[in-house]
């Protein structure tokens, strides 16, 4: 089979997954429809100072679907509920290459396997390498924070830079009347209400 791509409303793409998992048992056309899939990532959120990783629908409102393309496979898709129809053409759709669906569903991680083959090929020492998570941060450039750990807790300050990849903020803090910048941990800071 191949890969096509069903638009479906936001929000609803695991509802529309197994929805697809279900009628495929009961309607005509099922056995055409091999493997259904949504594009997940995991993040990391930071809200009130807690670090929490989260999975996330990675393409809103889209869900690929492997299937052998005919008018009973198609009907069964077509007629699910919370999907609005295929992408490209409505009667016709064309199917992703397969480098397409591969990029589309892998994860944002490096596989120690990989990352060691990788490594091995390059001449490297063969170590993995860390996983790759994006964060995604609540602090915005300019905001006022209030610090709520370390030598200057208590101080308000302004965030001047944010490096979500290494969990830091750079904010400054007004000492002796000058802004000094001071490198914080994201769960350090709270923003001022």
């Amino acid at each position: 089979g191949k890969w096509y791509i069903i638009h479906s409303y936001a929000g609803y793409e695991k509802r529309v997954k197994q929805n697809i998992e279900n009628r495929k048992l009961s309607v005509i056309g099922g056995e055409f429809i091999y493997q259904i899939e949504v594009p997940m990532e995991e993040s990391i959120e930071i809200k009130n100072g807690q670090r929490k990783l989260v999975t996330k629908v990675r393409i809103p409102g889209y869900v690929l679907v492997r299937m052998e393309m005919n008018e009973d496979s198609w009907s069964l898709v077509r007629g699910t509920p919370a999907v609005t129809g295929f992408v490209g053409h409505s009667e016709y759709p064309s199917p992703l290459r397969p480098q397409e669906a591969f990029d589309m569903l892998k994860t944002l991680f490096v596989l120690p396997e990989e990352a060691a083959a990788k490594a091995s090929v390059k001449g490297g020492s063969g170590k993995a390498k860390q996983k790759s998570i994006p964060v995604n941060v609540n602090y915005t450039l300019g905001e006022s924070i209030m610090i709520k750990e370390g030598s200057f807790a208590g101080l308000p300050g302004t965030i001047s830079e944010i490096k979500p990849e290494s969990g830091k903020l750079t904010v400054l803090v007004s000492l002796f009347e000058r802004e000094t910048p001071v490198e914080l941990a994201f769960d350090q800071v709270s923003a001022l209400v």
